[in-house]
């Protein structure tokens, strides 16, 4: 799996529309509406470049950042010491998860599950998150739909122009609705624009197997809503956000 060094630097400019505080905002009525405290301790998996972890963080959850890539979590220690916030990020692949001790809750979100390479490795990432749960905690995660790859994703290619960094992201669909994705990355320095590029793809799983993942590790879906909303899943959807209550580990 790609460790995204090269999107890393210009990460947080070419994705200054996804709302991290909006995003905080509503995981944290999710936690709360199931039990979870503002003092729970928190795992923020595939946790990129650290905006989520540190909005979360706000709110007073002991937060742990996990991520594979040295260079996002390098940003992410950057953004923890000027919020002067404590945290622990941990650069670990999703499907190695080792933790220190147990935790109440976890968070994926930006379909970070769908950049793993098979959906055996997702089943293992549920499994392993259950691993270091306590008993009823909660697990939050978020994926790209079939539909997505399908009709929005697809075969197509955007563009993304910003003050500093002109990127052209290309998809190619392949028949097993994964999509391989390439970016070319223009940065602006010193006059010139210099060309990085970056390549990863994301897999589509469908819904029921996500379901069986979760049960099979021993969670109990309360729910799955469509992105930032709490409508629940349709035909339509882009990203589905599952809501899942561990049952494993019963206490005495």
């Amino acid at each position: 799996m790609s460790e995204y060094n090269a999107f890393a630097e210009v990460y947080d400019r070419l994705t200054g529309n996804i709302e991290y505080s909006k995003r905080a905002e509503f995981i944290r009525t999710l936690l709360t509406r199931y039990g979870i405290t503002d003092s729970a301790i928190v795992l923020d998996l595939a946790c990129g470049t650290g905006s989520l972890t540190v909005e979360l963080a706000k709110y007073g959850y002991d937060m742990i950042g996990v991520d594979s890539s040295p260079m996002m979590l390098s940003q992410a220690q950057e953004k923890m010491y000027d919020n002067e916030l404590s945290m622990l990020f941990l650069c670990q692949d999703m499907t190695d998860l080792d933790l220190y001790g147990t935790i109440d809750a976890a968070v994926c979100t930006l379909d970070s599950l769908n950049h793993l390479e098979t959906s055996d490795d997702i089943r293992d990432t549920i499994a392993k998150v259950g691993l270091f749960m306590n008993h009823g905690g909660i697990f939050i995660f978020d994926v790209n739909t079939i539909y997505k790859h399908r009709e929005i994703l697809a075969n197509n290619t955007f563009v993304y122009d910003c003050d500093d960094v002109y990127c052209v992201w290309q998809n190619q669909l392949n028949d097993d609705d994964s999509v391989e994705i390439n970016l070319d990355i223009f940065e602006y320095d010193d006059g010139a624009y210099f060309r990085e590029s970056e390549s990863f793809k994301e897999i589509a799983c469908p819904i029921d197997c996500y379901k069986k993942w979760l049960s099979d590790a021993e969670f109990e879906i309360l729910d799955i809503y469509d992105e930032m909303t709490f409508n629940k899943l349709c035909d339509t959807t882009q990203r589905a956000v599952f809501v899942a209550r561990y049952n494993g580990k019963a206490e005495d």
